[in-house]
This record gives C-alpha cells, sequence and structure tokens, in this order.
C-alpha cells in the first residue's frame, strides 16, 4: 500500500512555527509493540502510514530493514525495536514513519502512532543515568498528566549506530587568538562529540551544556563574572552554539534570553539543528540566530562559524 500523509495527525507546519519561543514543543507519540511509550519532535516527521513494500538489500545493518522508493526517492528503512534491544512482537513495522533528519529522508518501522500532544520544554527532563545507559538512545522523558512517561530518541545516535558516524575531513584552522572561545549546548551525546571535534579542529577552546536550561545557568553565571571583573564578555565566550530540541529549555528560548540580555551584546548566536527545514530556519530568525546551519555537516559548521570567530 502507498505510504500516504495522515492529514489528521500532521496538519499545516506553519501553524506550529508560532510555537518558536514559546519553550513549547509538539511530541507524535507511538509504541514498539511494548507498553514503553515513545515520542518524536513532529517537526522531523513528513508522513505517517501503512509501510509499502520494502526491497531487502544484502550487508544491511542490524535494524536497517532495506530500502523504498517514496516520491522518486530512495530511502532506507530502519526498525526502531531492535536499537531499543526490545523484543518485535507480531504484526510491528505495519506503520512507517517517514522523518527528515540533518538532511537525510528515512523510515521508521513502529507498532502504532497514537496522538500529538504540546507540552512545555520544562516538562521534558533529562533522562538520569539509569536510564541514560541504554547506548544514550533516550535524550529526553516526558510525564505525561496521566503519570505516564514518554521516552524522546536521540535519533542522531541511532544513526551514528546504524551508519556510523560522520567523518570529519581536514578543516583548516580559523585565525584567531588562542584564548578563543566557544560555548555550545546539545543534549545528544553523539553530536557534543563531533562538535567538539570540528571546534579542536579550528583551534578554538570550549565549553558545553547539556540542555538548554544548563547552557543558561551557565551563560548567567560567565556574564556576571565578566562584569564584576570589569571585562568584555567576548574574552571569555565569542560565540554561543545552540541545539533547537534540549530538555528544560529549547533553542529558541534560549536564543531569546541571550539576544534580550545587554551583556551578550555582540555575541553571535548560531542554531545548529537537525531540524533543516525552511521552516525551522524561518523560526530561528525569529528569536534572532545569527546563522542557522543543519546537522551534521562538519565543513558547514566550521565555514559558518569561521567568519564570526575570526572578526
Amino acid at each position: 500500500m502507498e505510504l500516504v500523509e495522515n492529514k489528521n495527525l500532521l496538519d499545516s507546519v506553519d501553524a506550529r512555527t508560532r510555537l518558536a519561543g514559546s519553550n513549547k514543543m509538539e511530541i507524535l507519540l507511538f509504541t514498539l509493540g511494548t507498553r514503553e511509550i515513545f515520542g518524536i519532535n513532529v517537526f522531523k516527521v513528513r508522513e505517517v502510514g501503512r509501510t509499502p513494500h520494502i526491497t531487502k538489500t544484502p550487508n544491511m545493518p542490524r535494524g536497517v530493514e532495506g530500502l523504498i522508493s517514496l516520491r522518486g526517492n530512495v530511502i532506507p528503512v530502519l526498525s526502531l525495536a531492535p536499537f531499543m534491544h526490545l523484543d518485535a512482537p507480531a504484526g510491528l513495522g505495519k506503520t512507517m514513519m517517514v522523518a527528515e533528519y540533518s538532511k537525510r529522508t528515512l523510515g521508521f518501522l513502529v507498532h502504532d502512532v497514537d496522538r500529538i500532544i504540546r507540552v512545555d520544554w520544562e516538562r521534558v527532563k533529562a533522562p538520569e543515568s539509569v536510564l541514560a545507559t541504554n547506548q544514550g538512545l533516550i535524550t529526553a522523558v516526558i510525564e505525561l498528566e496521566s503519570g505516564g512517561l514518554v521516552s524522546i530518541l536521540d535519533v542522531e545516535q541511532i544513526l551514528a549506530n546504524a551508519f556510523g558516524e560522520a567523518m570529519i575531513v581536514d578543516i583548516q584552522p580559523a585565525k584567531v587568538a588562542p584564548d578563543t572561545s566557544v560555548f555550545f549546548v546539545d543534549d545528544s551525546i553523539v553530536a557534543r562529540r563531533k562538535i567538539a571535534e570540528v571546534l579542536d579542529k579550528l583551534g578554538v577552546r570550549h565549553k558545553h551544556a547539556t540542555n538548554g536550561m544548563e547552557a543558561w545557568t551557565r551563560l548567567q553565571g560567565i556574564a556576571a563574572h565578566a562584569m564584576q571583573m570589569g571585562t568584555d564578555i567576548r574574552q571569555d565566550i565569542r560565540l554561543v552554539l545552540v541545539d533547537a530540541e534540549m530538555p528544560e529549555m529549547d533553542g529558541y528560548v534560549l536564543t531569546k534570553n541571550i539576544k534580550s540580555d545587554s551583556r551578550f551584546e555582540g555575541v553571535p548566536v548560531v542554531m545548529h539543528s537537525s531540524l533543516s527545514s525552511e521552516a525551522n530556519r524561518a523560526m530561528g530568525k525569529s528569536v534572532g540566530v545569527d546563522a542557522y546551519v543543519a546537522k551534521f555537516d562538519a565543513e558547514a559548521l566550521a565555514d559558518t562559524l569561521r567568519p564570526l570567530i575570526e572578526r
């Protein structure tokens, strides 16, 4: 059966752009045939429907079921249950979500799609270490009003497990002072590792946080220290690199906080996100980001950062 867009679940993306800066997100809930409930940001989902015919191909990584042809493009299809070390029940995979991550389109096989919920990012919590031991595949947890929990998957880590991490090609060092420092925040372990690698190749010192609220707390502390010492904050932070989706405070609200605080005047904010659509770029622009770069293209990230830290 042909995969078709589910209009009841996925209506106008434009309406959701108004969520930018409100510290709210919309999550599509789904199951993998067990009692656990999982979630994915609606912005990443392009279509939901019955799974079309999958062409099996040899030597595919574990959890990659094969390929499908969709709208003239050939895309890989992943079964999420094996990545979560869950036993796949009969019938798992009849429903497929088509999602876009970092300019890559993929199909995800699930058991069932439930509904869309709107939540405050403040209710989205970083998982405790006991939950994060599942190879870092759970990036956040939401407690529903009913008392149940929703696990938000770190799709970047899943893709890295399936296809390997992006290779960092030769990147020319930036022409910066030796003490130039970049502050970045991302809730994905694999993303933090790759960002740090790019910054190292640029020859830039760096500090980081793992969610938006932690980042804002640390940034306020750095700004307060600079004011107390009577120094320019740009001596401590030349640029802030933010993810869009993060527990407790998203990148849009974090950017608004930075841009509305005069202590950070002259410090550019770059949004680095797997949400790579034009709608998301518009959302970033609406809250004042100085540049927007899609994950994960090391050269594009380096090229975006270089003129902002060299000037």
